[in-house]
């Protein structure tokens, strides 16, 4: 038999190319995928952003109310906690509070932690824990007292300390799979990254060198930690000033008015390219520089807004059985 009758057929040799296409549709349906969640996102925002205005607008003079004049008012039967406007808030903001406590749970059950991302369920565990309380005050009609008061106030608490506890998470590098990428695969798209930014600069000529100063590694390891994530925090803050001073230098008056005074993109697709390569570059500097004080004020956050989650659910259920049990009126 010859050598040849033992080898595969043509069609189902490796080839590069083939590896290069089957790289490139795996990197095409994680970008897709991500787009399609930013979607999910924002069309999640703007519904909850609508439900909530339309039940403050339509309550909002009766909200104003104080407590003595409310009886008087025509919606108070059904705004008042005990209605069916008030009342149905409150299932709604029950279910919302069961919902919000999937993500925990999701580490915990199996099954659960293999369905989607893990940073597309924090990104709607945050939608809920920012629409949670607002639909609880509206259940409330903004009466905060007693025990149902103390679940809202450490609810809120709790809502705030998320805001912080996502914005660590997105400092702390990751993959497109959320897997985290080494310090060494870091360092090496950054080095990439400076180098193609200060092409640019010098093609383009203006000063792209401000989007990524930085404070040295010295000064980062001389702060404590709540300093380093005012550092982190200011550095991320003020650089969209920066690109919209950027744009005001390099395209003139009349293109920084036409973006908006800076804020959108403008027609200049090589400006564009060296501000979303300087940008890109900052950030991941910006990550790698303060990985080590970003982890540990994540482990922190995890002990102080896990006992807070657990305090509004023990509050939240007694609320309910307090008011099942004795009645409401």
């Amino acid at each position: 038999m010859s050598p040849l009758a033992t080898l595969p057929p043509p069609s189902v040799l490796p080839t590069k190319e083939a590896g290069q296409r089957a790289v490139s549709k795996e990197v095409s349906k994680a970008i897709q995928a991500e787009k399609r969640h930013k979607q999910r996102l924002l069309a999640a925002w703007i519904l909850t952003a609508i439900v909530v205005g339309a039940f403050a607008a339509y309550g909002f003079n009766y909200y104003i109310l104080s407590s003595s004049d409310r009886p008087f008012s025509p919606k108070h039967a059904l705004l008042r906690p005990s209605g069916p406007i008030g009342i149905n808030l409150g299932l709604f903001g029950v279910l919302m509070f069961f919902v919000i406590f999937l993500y925990p749970l999701r580490k915990r059950w199996g099954w659960l932690g293999k369905q989607g991302n893990s940073r597309h369920w924090l990104d709607f565990h945050v939608i809920l824990g920012t629409a949670a309380p607002l639909v609880i005050a509206l259940h409330s009609s903004f009466k905060f007292g007693g025990i149902a008061g103390m679940a809202f106030w450490i609810m809120t608490a709790v809502t705030l300390s998320g805001f912080i506890g996502r914005y660590l998470y997105s400092q702390i590098p990751r993959s497109l799979n959320a897997a985290e990428l080494s310090i060494k695969e870091i360092q090496q798209e950054e080095v990439k990254l400076r180098w193609e930014a200060e092409e640019q600069h010098d093609s383009i000529g203006t000063d792209l060198v401000d989007l990524f100063v930085l404070p040295t590694p010295e000064q980062v390891a001389k702060s404590n930690l709540f300093a380093a994530l005012g550092w982190m925090m200011w550095l991320d803050f003020k650089r969209p000033f920066q690109v919209s001073l950027l744009r005001l230098r390099a395209g003139g008056f009349g293109t920084w008015i036409g973006s908006v005074f800076g804020i959108l993109r403008t027609h200049n697709h090589h400006l564009e390219r060296a501000i979303q390569n300087a940008r890109t570059q900052a950030s991941l500097s910006k990550r790698l520089l303060f990985l080590s004080q970003t982890k540990t004020v994540f482990n922190l956050w995890h002990v102080v807004h896990r006992p807070f989650s657990y305090s509004f659910a023990i509050l939240a259920i007694l609320h309910i059985v307090v008011v099942l049990g004795m009645g409401y009126r």
